[in-house]
């Protein structure tokens, strides 16, 4: 164990990795000597029931008690007390190469914030990776990834990467499960961090595996959903909106025929339909881009242009010309049927747009209100000036 202040913390989750938890941390010594800089190993024990702790410990690592349960979790512990400026992370089963940090240290001493490793670049050993997960899950995660938030790696999921420390403070993680490997990866390209990879080896594990393979997997599309508003909520949104209206102007005066076939009052209702949810649909995207900026420290350059340029009114008076268009339409069909007696309805069509004006208009109305509250500050900061001071006689 070097005595200087550490430059490297390997950080190393372990949950029951008696087997092998000391053959890694053996390796990750070795790994710092051979980067010629000080260093620390870091073994965070995440509620093991084996001697894991005794183990890691024995061997020249730091142990640190996690109680919370989650891959994420462990991480979150490790990093917190890691005082290296370069933090290198693998896991305790011995499938990752940690002796082969040195690589990824020169990365981050030459400028890059996350150096990844790729297992897909390098080499697979053995069984060491499962054939649903190398030819299924994996490329389909990673590519969910690169796909939703325009990341442009090949193992978005390897368990061996290193970080800048002072690029964690601009990551601000905060998964605590296996999502974690995700979040880091999406962050640090949203946030412009210098992201780079490294082909590395990838060995069969020691010891019982702890993934649960639908479980985790369905833990990381759920995640990477939740923070892509632009796929679940605005692509679908959109499709629906904009294939409703124009449905909707196009059976707006009676009944048309397009490919040989009539589209009636029947289509209409299904264009309503697509109208109300796209609208629905796009609004909730709006409120999860604008919440997440405004409270979860996401940039987005489109709430920011939005922000400069809308106001609450803006949102209002929309809402309003659609509500007053559907008020008036319906005012005017209902006093003629009033007239004829309240016969049978002869604007089944333009009675069918104006419901379905009121009810956009409405939404909007509404919906800007409470955006402007998920927007609200609650504090802000003083810009009160000491003009001059003047002397108590």
């Amino acid at each position: 164990m070097s005595a200087a202040a550490p430059e490297i913390s390997v950080v190393i989750p372990c949950l029951n990795e008696e087997e092998a938890v000391g053959a890694v941390v053996d390796q990750a010594w070795e790994g710092i000597s051979a980067s010629g800089r000080p260093g620390e190993v870091i073994v965070v024990d995440n509620r093991s029931t084996d001697r894991s702790a005794e183990v890691a410990a024995d061997h020249g690592a730091i142990v640190v008690r996690e109680e919370r349960p989650g891959y994420g979790s462990a991480y979150l512990a490790g990093l917190a007390v890691a005082r290296g400026d370069y933090i290198v992370m693998g896991d305790a089963d011995e499938t990752y190469p940690i002796r082969d940090l040195a690589p990824f240290v020169a990365r981050l001493a030459a400028g890059d914030d996350l150096v990844m490793g790729s297992r897909f670049e390098g080499t697979i050993h053995g069984e060491a990776m499962p054939w649903l997960n190398r030819h299924v899950g994996n490329p389909i995660l990673t590519g969910l990834l690169n796909v939703l938030f325009g990341v442009k790696i090949s193992d978005a999921h390897c368990g061996m990467r290193a970080v800048r420390r002072e690029a964690l403070e601009t990551l601000d993680l905060h998964s605590t499960g296996m999502e974690f490997a995700s979040e880091m990866v999406f962050k640090a390209f949203r946030r412009k961090l210098r992201v780079s990879e490294i082909p590395i080896d990838y060995y069969p594990r020691v010891g019982e595996s702890k993934l649960n393979r639908f479980g985790d997997a369905w833990r990381h599309v759920r995640f990477m959903l939740l923070y892509s508003p632009s796929w679940l909520y605005f692509v679908p949104g959109a499709i629906l909106l904009v294939i409703g209206v124009l449905g909707a102007i196009a059976l707006a005066a009676g009944p048309v025929t397009v490919l040989g076939h009539t589209w009636q009052i029947h289509s209409l209702f299904l264009c309503m339909f697509a109208i109300l949810l796209g609208t629905q649909v796009v609004q909730l995207g709006i409120f999860a881009r604008a919440f997440a900026y405004a409270h979860l420290g996401e940039t987005d350059a489109l709430v920011e242009r939005a922000r400069e340029r809308l106001r609450l009114e803006h949102g209002l008076a929309a809402g309003g010309v659609l509500l007053l268009a559907g008020v008036v339409t319906l005012f005017v069909i209902f006093v003629a049927w009033a007239f004829d007696g309240f016969g049978a309805l002869s604007h089944e069509y333009a009675t069918a747009l104006g419901f379905t004006a009121v009810a956009v208009g409405t939404q909007v109305v509404l919906g800007s209100f409470f955006l402007g509250l998920l927007t609200m500050r609650t504090t802000e900061p003083s810009r009160a000036v000491i003009v001059e001071r003047v002397p108590v006689a």
